[in-house]
């Protein structure tokens, strides 16, 4: 087992410096230079992340503050409905026309009309 791991390592090992000899040969002294800018454009990646991120964090925030606002006008709204409806029940609760009232005042009628 320990001398396979050896020759995994060793293969390993090999293959990263062939790699690297292969780099060598086909950038030659330019890989210095290449690898800078590699590394200039991961960090504009990384900041342009960094920048979406906070962008989303802020579009997070204002569309959690316009869903709040949106839920207190509709209940403000709904509130003003009920209220609305209410009154509204209330007058035709005076419009109505009580059953037993009307009945005794016709009979009340009958009677002053046949006396």
């Amino acid at each position: 087992m320990a001398k396979n791991d050896n020759n995994t390592n060793n293969n390993a090992n090999d293959s990263t410096s062939k790699i690297d000899a292969i780099k060598q040969l086909i950038f030659g002294e330019n890989i210095q230079e290449y690898n800078h800018e590699f590394e200039a454009v991961k960090q504009d990646i990384l900041k342009k992340k960094k920048e979406l991120e906070s962008l989303l964090d802020d579009v997070k925030a204002e569309l959690l503050q316009n869903i709040d606002n949106l839920s207190t006008d509709i209940n403000i709204r709904i509130t003003e409905l009920e209220n609305t409806l209410e009154d509204k029940a209330d007058v035709l609760e005076e419009k109505k026309l009580d059953r037993k009232l009307f009945g005794d005042l016709l009979i009340k009628l009958g009677e002053k009309i046949s006396n």
